[in-house]
C-alpha cells in the first residue's frame, strides 16, 4: 500500500491511496480534482474509487468535477448529502481497492453520516483516513452529534484499531491542536516531545500525518478521557463528561 498526501484549500489533505501490485487506486475526499488529475497522471495508476468522509463541501465538493475526469469512477459515503455518492456504505462494510482492503467505520458526530476508512494489506500496516472526526491532537467539533457519539468514535471504534495504525485526517490543524492538548496536561511529556517534532516539521512546510492511533493515545486529550489528569482538568469523573468539556473549552481555545 503506498498513500500520496496531496495538500488542497488552505489546509485540507487528500490522500491518494494506491495498492501497488495491481496499481488500483482511490482518492480520499478530492476537493481539488486537478490535484487529484495530477497524482494519477504522475504515479501511472488506474482510480477507480472515491472515499467521501462526510458531506462538507471541503471534502465532497469536487466529486462531481471528477467523476467527469475519470469514467465510471465508484463514490462511497455514508450521506445521501454527499456530492455525487454512488455507493453508500455503513458501519462494517467492506470492499476493495485492488488486494487492498477497506473496512467502513460509522463515526457520526461531526457529521450524522460521518465514515472513516480503515485500510489493511498484507504487508503493510494498516491505516485509517479519518476525516474530521479524529485529527492529530485533536478531533472534530460536534456539529450534528454528541459527546457520547465522538466518545463512541474516538474510544471504543477507533481506539480499538491495532496501536500501530497510521491516522491520515482531514486537516493540518496539528500544532493547534497540540498546544491545546499542552494546556490541558502540562506535565505530558509525550506532548511536549510531540510540539518540538511537530513544529520543526512544519518549519519546513512538511505535513504531520500520519500520526498513529498509539501516539494520538498518548498525546490527544479527546482520546485521553479516561486519564485522571484529564479528568482533573476538566473538574469531572465521567469520559463523556470529560468529553463534552473538552470539546466546549477548545471551541473557545486562543492558543
Amino acid at each position: 500500500m503506498k498513500v500520496q498526501i496531496i495538500p488542497a484549500l488552505q489546509d485540507n489533505y487528500m490522500y491518494l491511496i494506491i495498492d501497488e501490485a495491481s496499481q488500483e487506486a482511490a482518492i480520499v475526499d478530492p476537493v481539488d480534482p486537478e490535484g487529484v488529475a495530477s497524482a494519477v497522471q504522475q504515479n501511472n495508476v488506474n482510480l477507480t474509487k472515491v472515499l467521501t468522509t462526510h458531506h462538507h463541501w471541503d471534502h465532497a465538493g469536487g466529486n462531481a468535477k471528477l467523476c467527469k475526469k475519470f469514467n465510471n469512477l465508484q463514490v462511497y459515503g455514508g450521506d445521501d448529502r454527499i456530492e455525487a455518492l454512488t455507493c453508500k456504505v455503513k458501519h462494517d462494510d467492506t470492499f476493495n481497492i485492488g488486494g487492498l482492503k477497506v473496512k467502513c467505520l460509522a463515526t457520526p458526530c461531526h457529521t450524522t453520516g460521518h465514515i472513516c476508512y480503515y485500510v489493511t494489506a498484507d504487508q503493510d500496516p494498516p491505516a485509517v483516513f479519518t476525516g474530521d472526526t479524529l485529527f492529530a491532537g485533536g478531533c472534530g467539533r460536534f456539529f450534528e452529534g454528541t459527546a457520547e457519539q465522538m466518545y463512541a468514535a474516538l474510544i471504543q471504534v477507533l481506539g480499538s484499531l491495532p496501536d500501530e495504525t497510521k491516522v491520515y485526517c482531514g486537516h493540518e490543524y496539528t500544532e493547534n491542536n497540540l498546544k491545546f492538548g499542552k494546556y490541558v496536561e502540562p506535565q505530558n511529556q509525550a506532548i511536549l516531545q510531540k510540539i518540538e517534532s511537530v513544529h520543526t516539521q512544519r518549519e519546513k512546510y512538511c505535513p504531520t500525518v500520519p500520526s498513529t492511533i498509539q501516539e494520538e493515545k498518548l498525546t490527544n486529550p479527546f482520546m485521553r478521557v479516561h486519564e485522571q489528569s484529564v479528568m482533573d482538568h476538566a473538574k469531572q469523573t465521567d469520559p463523556i463528561q470529560t468529553m463534552a468539556f473538552l470539546r466546549r473549552e477548545k471551541d473557545n481555545f486562543k492558543a
